[in-house]
């Protein structure tokens, strides 16, 4: 990794959260992958269900706080 990688790699890493997800975004869009699009159109599908499920009532959403706490919790046994 040269000097100025490693500039910009500290730089980017001091970024919020967001910050980085967006830079890591558009760095993976800056490639050529013709199945992109594809993959891009089926998410978009997959968001919009989601969120139309959401809306009918059919699934229910939980706060952040919870997914995160039941992520880092230990699994039972």
């Amino acid at each position: 990794m040269t000097d100025q990688h490693r500039r910009i790699l500290t730089e980017a890493m001091a970024l919020p959260p967001m910050d980085r997800a967006e830079l890591v975004e558009q760095l993976l869009a800056s490639f050529d992958f013709p199945e992109r699009a594809e993959i891009d159109a089926a998410w978009s599908t997959e968001a919009e269900d989601r969120l139309r499920a959401y809306e009918r009532g059919d699934v229910e959403a939980l706060p952040a706080e919870v997914v995160f706490r039941r992520i880092q919790r230990p699994p039972s046994k």
